[in-house]
């Protein structure tokens, strides 16, 4: 039973603060770890919404508590609050809705900021009001600390994914037959990608807190053993999907026909469910430019006439490829006349002349108000200063690139896994640090975190996404530069890889941070600045830069009220 009755109010306020919070977490933050497989073409919003759910909730339950401890500890010092209780936990709501308001106002805008930075600041603010001690100094945990990973982080993060891309650039993509190095290397990436999920699973065990615990040789063992099974798998799997639908061209296939394995080397396989199209793989540098004129595909990707990277230069290809151009000139020039039907139009048009207690459009309305998060476009823009950026990135070989869209699913998801443990942090934090001070009336440091708050934070976090990411997604899916598979694969394991050592070591960094460092690094691999939306960038560092005093003066403004409004009975 709880000892501090008397604050059932607050604790009933700041589990409506936390939920909005976590909410406005998944809104804005889940968005960044699988914007650019949206922008790239890889993912759909709806797929991405049904891995959001289950990434997130496996990183905040499985991996998350550690990083909690930092938010709610290291911050502020509460030994201040060791004689008032209650005002402990009346600042940690104050904290809870400062973060939630804050994230919810950008998000609506469709701004991105950095959870890390809205909790940092609203717990800033609550101290400075409290005459609470902020960690300043450079100790673990502490404000400087943090502050410094938000600079250092995507340092890393860029650098990171700068030289992933770059070992796939010149290994693969600008060699002279880039898809035969590619059915070469692809089993290679793929295990490697495999062995980093294992490895920060096995260093994020829960209760682990050092690694020498499980073992050097252990950890070790882990990671080899699964990167050779990933290769074998790939070899056996991988390898023959890939010969049949890429280099052989067989549209019917997809992914769900990898369990087939060496049965797709026969001439003529049977498949079950065989897919529908005349083209084995997308278009992944089709226009995304819903103003563009339409040009004949070879000059769209090549505005200076130059060859694409790692195509064959043997004269079968070129006329294979000039017999195709025009059915290929014809099908983008259909996809970019096609109107693109958003939410309203698609659930809500078809009923909008009935009455409201229709069936029919109470109907519509349910499917929009369920599904409008998901069916938006995310990948179109208008934008001249943009569309002249895009084309200043080098373009490769789409099958090529396609390869690269399976490790990019798989990068997408150790990034989102990543976010579910360093971020879920951002909203548990303050509540587990008022709800245990109301259970135990007394102020803790040590206080253990709940793992049903955790599974709660981790719900809301791709519930978030689900409802409003796509806010998020359209305004950093390809803003900053074009995005394809390669890139995005390199980006969000960059990453994901700096969000997890960061966790490991009890840093909350910023994953928008990391994923807009590891996009310019990448980005800056075209060698060209002009390849880089500066404009986009300087927009998303003012969010950094006004997050976090306007999170603490939301916090700090609503505690300073709290604490000095005049009671009815002092007004009688």
């Amino acid at each position: 039973m709880a000892v501090l009755n008397q604050v059932d109010w607050i604790i009933a306020l700041i589990t409506i603060a936390f939920c909005a919070s976590s909410f406005g977490n998944g809104a804005n933050d889940v968005a960044n770890s699988y914007a650019t497989s949206i922008a790239a073409r890889t993912l759909t919003m709806p797929q991405v919404g049904v891995l959001a759910a289950i990434t997130e909730f496996v990183g905040a339950v499985a991996l998350g508590s550690r990083v909690t401890d930092t938010i709610k500890n290291g911050i502020i010092d509460l030994e201040r609050f060791n004689g008032a209780p209650n005002t402990l936990v009346l600042a940690m709501g104050c904290a809870e809705f400062g973060s939630a308001t804050w994230l919810l106002v950008a998000t609506r805008f469709g701004f991105p900021v950095s959870t890390t930075q809205t909790i940092v600041g609203a717990l800033v603010g609550v101290g400075i009001v409290a005459d609470a001690n902020v960690h300043w100094d450079w100790e673990d945990g502490s404000v400087s600390q943090v502050a410094a990973s938000w600079g250092i982080a995507p340092a890393i993060a860029a650098g990171m994914a700068a030289i992933l891309f770059l070992t796939i650039k010149f290994s693969v993509l600008q060699r002279k037959d880039s898809l035969k190095w590619a059915m070469r290397l692809i089993p290679v990436y793929l295990a490697f990608t495999a062995a980093v999920l294992a490895l920060f699973i096995v260093v994020e065990l829960p209760g682990m807190d050092d690694l020498s615990e499980f073992g050097a040789g252990n950890a070790v063992g882990v990671v080899l053993g699964v990167f050779a099974g990933v290769l074998l798998i790939a070899f056996v799997f991988f390898i023959p999907y890939f010969q049949r639908r890429v280099v052989k061209g067989d549209p019917r296939l997809r992914w769900y026909h990898l369990p087939l394995g060496p049965t797709l080397m026969r001439e003529d396989p049977w498949l079950y469910l065989p897919a529908k199209g005349d083209e084995p793989v997308i278009d992944y540098y089709a226009t995304a430019h819903s103003g563009a004129d339409v040009v004949p595909e070879a000059e769209e990707k090549n505005p200076n006439n130059l060859t694409v990277h790692g195509a064959r230069s043997d004269e079968t290809q070129l006329q294979d490829a000039s017999s195709s151009e025009r059915d290929q000139e014809a099908n983008h020039e259909a996809a970019l006349k096609e109107k693109i039907v958003e939410p309203e139009e698609r659930f809500l048009g078809p009923t909008s002349d009935l009455p409201i207690y229709n069936p029919q459009r109470l109907w519509a309305w349910t499917k929009y108000i369920l599904l409008q998060g998901v069916t938006r476009d995310c990948v179109s823009y208008d934008s001249e200063h943009l569309k002249k950026t895009h084309e200043l990135a080098v373009v490769y070989e789409n099958r090529v690139e396609h390869l690269w869209t399976y490790c990019q699913v798989a990068s997408a998801i150790i990034m989102s896994i990543a976010h579910g443990s360093n971020d879920v942090a951002n909203a548990v934090g303050p509540w587990v640090a008022a709800y245990n001070t109301w259970q135990s009336g007394e102020v803790s440091s040590e206080s253990d975190t709940p793992v049903w708050i955790l599974a709660v934070a981790g719900i809301l976090l791709g519930t978030g996404f689900w409802f409003f990411g796509w806010r998020i997604v359209r305004a950093l899916g390809n803003r900053i530069t074009r995005v394809s598979p390669t890139r995005g694969y390199s980006i969000e394991l960059g990453a994901a890889i700096t969000v997890l050592l960061a966790s490991r070591l009890g840093l909350p960094v910023s994953t928008t941070q990391c994923l807009t460092g590891a996009t310019l690094g990448v980005a800056l691999m075209n060698f060209n600045l002009g390849a880089v939306n500066w404009r986009q960038l300087a927009y998303i560092v003012c969010g950094w830069i006004l997050t976090l005093p306007a999170a603490g003066l939301i916090s700090g403004l609503l505690l300073a009220m709290s604490l000095n409004t005049p009671s009815f009975w002092d007004i009688n």
